[in-house]
């Protein structure tokens, strides 16, 4: 259920968008900042936090309110001139879009990263995936989190999307975080995952039960003679 000042909010930014401007940094003094899932995602890296959620439902209202283009640019200011936390909040705004059908997934290749001739085609989606990327160079754990949700799922390409999952590994970063897991990850993801624990036991560093579940789908060659004894 949404909170009091996000519906109203919501409301304001459907008929006046110009006021996300205002909103957005409002977010966390009138929401607050506390993780949706205290005791299982204490720092809101899988579910969000409070503030999330309301800057996750200002964005999703934006985009219904606004043609794609004048919405993109919106979205870019927004990140641009915001804090760590709006940042988290735009990229947050288009995973809820992506999830509630407000970004259209047509074009998408079988790997499920749209082409790109259609993201040429969709502001939104380029502007997204721009923003996506200067995310994944950050060093911010929950941005990182947040540029691994449903719309990076769904548009990012393979090359990106693999690199942007073995950084969440080497951050500590749940794959709980990283949408379409199951469906994306592929013999080359599997491969980078074994590699990283190999170097890890192999330097007798702690490797954690998330490399060695993504590692699972790669099967190192063995360099045995299989007919000597």
């Amino acid at each position: 259920m949404n909170h009091p000042w996000t519906t109203e909010a919501v409301r304001l930014v459907a008929a006046e968008p110009d006021r996300i401007a205002e909103l957005f940094p409002a977010a966390g003094r009138e929401v607050g900042r506390s993780p949706l899932s205290p005791d299982s995602d204490p720092l809101g890296l899988v579910g969000g936090t409070s503030d999330d959620a309301a800057r996750e439902a200002l964005v999703v209202a934006l985009l219904g309110a606004l043609p794609a283009e004048a919405a993109a640019a919106e979205l870019a200011d927004l990140y641009r001139f915001g804090d760590d936390a709006e940042q988290r909040g735009v990229l947050r705004g288009l995973n809820g879009a992506q999830s509630n059908g407000a970004i259209a997934t047509d074009g998408s290749d079988a790997a499920g990263a749209q082409s790109e001739t259609s993201a040429s085609l969709d502001p939104v989606i380029s502007t997204g995936l721009r923003l996506v990327a200067e995310a994944l160079r950050s060093n911010d754990p929950r941005l990182v989190a947040a540029a691994l949700g449903p719309f990076p799922a769904a548009h990012l390409d393979q090359h990106a999307w693999r690199h942007g999952v073995l950084k969440a590994l080497f951050m500590g970063i749940p794959l709980d975080a990283v949408a379409g897991l199951d469906r994306r990850t592929d013999a080359e993801l599997a491969r980078m995952a074994a590699g990283l624990v190999a170097e890890r036991r192999a330097a007798s560093r702690a490797v954690t039960d998330d490399m060695t579940r993504l590692a699972a789908g790669h099967e190192t060659p063995s360099t045995t003679d299989p007919t000597e004894d």
